[in-house]
């Protein structure tokens, strides 16, 4: 994997740590997760992208 897609991949996991220790602090909130999942699906294109 080349280094952007890692530093991606990297702040997709720190991001997920991130919106589970607030949910669990505050409460669930729907534009955090809505966030994360838009990271989530922009990681696995650029994942895939430097694939093919």
């Amino acid at each position: 994997m080349p280094g952007s897609a890692k530093a991606m991949a990297g702040c997709t996991v720190g991001g997920l740590i991130l919106a589970t220790a607030y949910t669990v602090a505050v409460g669930s909130s729907g534009w955090l997760w809505f966030a994360w999942v838009v990271l989530a699906l922009v990681t696995v294109g650029v994942v895939a992208g430097k694939r093919w």
